[in-house]
């Protein structure tokens, strides 16, 4: 081959691999929405109202949490060159109260019951939370 068969060949291969990767994109795309629907796919069905109302009872919960109260966190303070006390870094300590809060909000708005499960070919009964 010359110089010149080769720069054609270089020429289309650059232009065929341009082509398929725009159906790269498009298969990637796919690929990524049926892998979301896979996720999805044992995830129990919500309305759109019933989100609402997880919605409202983690904001109830989040709104019981004493956000004012400096023992729920960890503070460092450090000095200012002018003498002054300030907050160098705070950093929220108590999360578990707040955890079972919202946790407490949420469960109010399901009925648990069981579910059975299969575990080693044996059915066994469990709490659903």
């Amino acid at each position: 081959m010359n110089e010149m068969d080769l720069k054609t060949k270089i020429e289309g291969l650059e232009k065929a691999i341009a082509e398929h990767k725009d159906f790269a994109g498009t298969y990637e795309s796919d690929l990524a929405k049926v892998k979301q629907e896979l996720k999805d796919y044992n995830k129990p069905e919500l309305t759109s109202s019933q989100l609402d109302d997880i919605q409202e009872a983690v904001e109830s919960a989040i709104d019981k949490y004493d956000f004012s109260d400096t023992g729920n966190f960890d503070i460092e303070y450090g000095i200012e060159y002018d003498g002054r006390v300030h907050c160098e870094s705070h950093e929220i300590s108590s999360t578990y109260e707040l955890v079972e809060m919202i946790t407490e909000e949420v469960h109010k708005l399901f009925k648990e019951v069981l579910d059975t499960t299969e575990d080693d070919n044996h059915p066994v009964e469990k709490l659903q939370n």
